[in-house]
């Protein structure tokens, strides 16, 4: 089977290489894509944070890694790569979790949004509670190692 799909909107920041950390002070701004309009955004300020999928377009390895060392840490224990949320993936697809600062005609801008420079958008969505976790979320401890830098 084959999936094809067609960006909606690209990301504009200040970023243009990926780096694992330091992604806090990043402010993007997503741009819809021509053939969409403008009205897609009609009252999306309603909303305090937003679900933006996205396409890794920059990924050059197509040798993609199914199971390792997030990071290559040898202090991190072996993880398949469904339990990590590395950019090297089957199918190159991110999604990350928003805060939306401010919304302009074609325009959004967003903090917290771990995507460089001209990153395809694929969807927006908009956080629902009722969408949220309904238990306690667990995770392993390497995790909070991993990602204390990464919103920094």
């Amino acid at each position: 089977m084959e999936i094809k799909l067609t960006p909606i909107a690209a990301v504009k920041n200040s970023r243009t290489t990926p780096i694992d950390d330091n992604w806090e002070e990043i402010i993007a701004e997503i741009e819809l894509a021509a053939h969409i309009p403008t009205d897609a955004f009609e009252n999306i300020s309603d909303f305090s944070h937003l679900e933006i999928i996205y396409y890794f377009d920059k990924v050059e390895s197509k040798d993609i890694v199914f199971s390792g060392r997030p990071r290559g840490n040898p202090n991190y224990p072996l993880v398949g790569i469904f339990g990590q949320r590395k950019k090297d993936r089957p199918n190159t697809i991110g999604l990350c979790t928003v805060e939306l600062l401010e919304h302009d005609g074609r325009t959004i801008k967003v903090k917290y949004l771990d995507a460089i420079d001209g990153t395809p958008v694929l969807d927006i969505k908009p956080v629902f509670k009722e969408f949220q976790p309904k238990g306690e979320i667990r995770q392993p401890i390497w995790v909070a190692d991993l990602m204390k830098n990464y919103w920094k």
